[in-house]
């Protein structure tokens, strides 16, 4: 371990909060700088008329990652959070204009979706058997080789089982992840339901690498969990285990540059260094806080073109002019009365042409799709505690452009027009699709969210609602390094940088921060007790 330090971390997310409670473990001073009066980041909560709605991440994938990080901490997953696994895992309803296509169910089962899966394709139970022996393949090899590296060692590139797979390795980087599934499953509705997974990534399934059908054994196989009272227990166990280390936070008080001071010698590499973090509290009066190590977990193009000078920018602006940033998203809260039990926890509305639909998102001129492929989640089903009695509580997701300028949202119908009227065209399909025709009528409470709120709240790059997309320029080495190139001592996490978008990627992100400072260039995860 390295000597004790001085430690900032920018943003109060989930990977700010969660590298704070790692490098104060190890011993360091840390503090957390946080903007909002509330912690959390994209994962966040709203209260409204007894109705509690989790503001961003909704599925609880990777659990082992998890396990692992709070054993690093000396306490584990059950201590800290109550999970529920969830059956079904998720609902698909699909959109078709020759036929009237019900409704499928997926499990956190392999044999269960074998049988799904062959009733709606012959040959396609043993299909899904070898995709997914395949894709336990890779995120075995990627949670052992990939996703615990900074790529700062050749062992990343050179052991035995990378060199060992590398042909099958180069085909699925190199091959499209809806190419890699029509080669195997015929139907429509199989094909989407594994490729959906490429929304989780920011991306989708004609822009994401095959190496990504992974994702699918997650689902399919391993189960979809849920923490009972809602994602932000996880915030919640987050700043217990951080504060309980000592980590002082800091909240309603925004970073407005990282303070540098210029390095002496002519032929260092990084020439300049870290010296604190200038911020300003709600009284509008700045203070600087001193550092000798400064962690960037809020919004990378935030953080590097807002507050270094242009010299000391290792991603500046024309980087991002060459980035493709994940979807943005409108964001509908809706308390409900009477219950829903066409919606499972977890449902998807899947359009027929949805290639349609990811080129208006990717596509230049952007558009918003309609009518847009959605996602609900309908929490009420698993947890009493997020809604009144004789109530549902429902969160609706519609990927759109990127773009700040659609607008913000509102409560009650006061967002912007655009933005309202995304909402509407998505209730109005769910009432339709799932056989709640008088859903619009019900809603007691709603509340929406737009692009710009997305900067607004947390400094998002163009309104993305995830961060950049995971394309192949995007991906494990080829995706923003966590370490400034040209500031000493300044180091970045979060869905910006390695490994990625996702709560789990944000755990590791802070385990990176920590191997980095420890010197440690193991490719796996940290070994624990």
């Amino acid at each position: 371990m390295t000597a004790r330090k001085r430690i900032v971390v920018i943003g109060g997310g989930v990977a700010g909060l969660a590298t704070a409670a790692l490098l104060a473990h190890d011993g360091h001073d840390v503090e957390v700088i946080e903007k909002n009066d509330d912690l959390g980041g994209r994962a966040g909560l709203w209260s409204a008329d007894g109705f509690r709605f989790d503001t961003g991440p909704s599925w609880w994938l990777m659990p082992e990652v998890f396990d692992h990080y709070f054993q690093m901490l000396g306490t584990s997953t059950e201590e800290q959070l109550d999970l529920v696994r969830l059956d079904p895992g998720y609902r698909v309803f699909f959109g078709d204009n020759d036929s009237d296509e019900p409704p499928i169910d997926i499990f956190g089962d392999f044999e269960r979706n074998r049988e799904v899966f062959e009733q709606i394709e012959p040959g396609a139970g043993a299909a899904l058997e070898s995709y997914l022996r395949t894709a336990r393949q890779a995120y075995d090899l990627a949670v052992e080789r990939f996703l615990y590296t900074s790529f700062d060692s050749v062992r990343a590139f050179l052991s035995l089982p990378v060199l060992r797979h590398a042909p099958t390795l180069v085909s699925l980087l190199t091959r499209s992840l809806q190419s890699f599934i029509s080669a195997r499953f015929s139907d429509r509705r199989l094909q989407q339901v594994l490729g959906y997974p490429a929304v989780f990534l920011g991306s989708s399934p004609e822009r994401t690498p095959s190496m990504y059908h992974l994702m699918s054994w997650l689902d399919l196989a391993d189960g979809v969990r849920y923490p009972q009272g809602g994602f932000t227990t996880l915030v919640d166990a987050l700043e217990r285990v951080a504060r309980e280390r000592g980590v002082v936070i800091h909240t309603g008080t925004a970073a407005t540059a990282v303070l540098t001071r210029k390095r002496p010698g002519r032929l260092r590499r990084r020439r300049a260094e870290v010296v604190g973090v200038r911020v300003q509290g709600a009284d509008g009066s700045p203070r600087d806080v001193l550092a000798d190590i400064v962690v960037g977990a809020a919004d990378l193009h935030h953080l590097e073109t807002k507050l270094l000078p242009d010299d000391l920018q290792t991603f500046p602006q024309r980087y991002w002019e060459r980035a493709t940033s994940g979807p943005g998203a409108v964001l509908a809260y809706l308390g409900v009365s009477g219950e829903l039990p066409e919606l499972a926890h977890h449902s998807l509305f899947f359009t027929e042409d949805w290639k349609t639909n990811f080129d208006a998102i990717f596509e230049t001129p952007t558009r918003v799709p309609d009518p847009a492929s959605l996602y609900v989640c309908k929490p009420s089903a698993t947890d009493e505690s997020v809604a009144p009695d004789g109530h549902e509580n429902v969160f609706i997701l519609v990927p759109v452009p990127p773009d700040p300028g659609l607008g913000h949202g509102g409560v009650n119908g006061g967002g912007d027009p655009d933005i309202e009227k995304v909402a509407d065209r998505a209730i109005a399909m769910i009432g339709q699709w799932s056989g709640v025709p008088d859903l619009a009528d019900r809603i007691v409470v709603r509340r929406t969210v737009g692009p710009a709120d997305f900067v607004d709240n947390v400094n998002s790059w163009c309104g993305g609602a995830l961060g950049p997309a995971h394309t192949l320029r995007q991906s494990a080495f080829l995706r923003s390094t966590n370490r400034s190139r040209k500031v000493e001592g300044l180091y970045y996490a979060g869905s910006s940088t390695r490994p990625g978008i996702g709560l789990p990627m944000c755990l590791i992100s802070a385990e990176l921060i920590r191997k980095r400072l420890n010197g440690d260039h193991s490719v796996g995860p940290t070994p624990t007790r």
